[in-house]
């Protein structure tokens, strides 16, 4: 079921961030509340007037966040004005009572959870866009791009959350787990690959497919800003976070 999505007849602007970890005790130190990172993050969507935002994975810092919490970034979330796709990290996996069920966060109209309200892509067909991922379901080890999904439509964008490794590093033993490297990147022949899973934010891949983590909102200090061009062009730049708004 595509979500609503208002037509862009030039560009199309993405906002994409990761690893806010709603409810992190650290960032309710820092800042005072655990939803501060949802908030600036927001807040520089609605500010750069973008189509869609992107959360790569580990919105919530585990799925045993409070019911208030819940609540508030429930809230934050109807309001956003933007429709919202959220892919299931590590910890934040898609299980049968994960945060976005016992929050009811996934029947919020303008909200899509891969993984829980679509099963692996959603679609926006006023842009002639869909969006691609494979939710964390449970704890367990993963191949976060397995079955890269054919193009149906002009602008494909696709997601991930786990761990990137050159090619040279593979065989070192002991690696981390949800692993990747740069065939599983180009292959996905995305217009954009949404990564999460590290805190900074950085390209990875050769090059083919521009793929980019956003670092989580903390520590990054910034969100990741996709213009898809009318021309065909895909231009990504560090759009800066103002705590202030949060």
């Amino acid at each position: 079921m595509p979500l609503p999505s208002q037509p862009s007849p030039v560009d199309i602007l993405l906002v994409h961030s990761s690893d806010l970890h709603v409810d992190d005790e650290a960032n309710a130190t820092k800042h005072g509340d655990g939803t501060a990172g949802l908030a600036a993050v927001l807040a520089a969507a609605r500010a750069a007037r973008a189509d869609i935002v992107l959360l790569a994975g580990d919105t919530f810092d585990n799925n045993r966040v409070p019911a208030p919490v819940l609540d508030r970034t429930g809230l934050m979330l109807a309001a956003a004005g933007v429709p919202v796709v959220i892919l299931p990290g590590n910890h934040d996996p898609a299980l049968p009572n994960s945060v976005f069920i016992r929050g009811g966060l996934a029947a919020i109209p303008n909200v899509a959870v891969l993984g829980i309200t679509h099963d692996e892509a959603v679609g926006f067909p006023d842009h002639d866009l869909e969006i691609w991922g494979h939710a964390h379901r449970d704890y367990e080890n993963m191949a976060p791009l397995r079955g890269p999904r054919p193009r149906s439509t002009r602008w494909q964008i696709a997601m991930a959350h786990g761990h990137y490794e050159p090619p040279h590093n593979l065989a070192t033993p002991l690696r981390p787990s949800w692993l990747f490297s740069d065939d599983a990147i180009a292959a996905t022949a995305a217009d954009y690959l949404a990564l999460g899973h590290w805190d900074r934010p950085e390209r990875v891949g050769d090059g083919t497919v521009p793929a980019y983590y956003s670092g989580s909102p903390d520590l990054a200090r910034t969100v990741n800003l996709i213009r898809l061009t009318a021309t065909g062009e895909v231009v990504v730049k560090r759009e800066p976070l103002r705590w202030d708004h949060a």
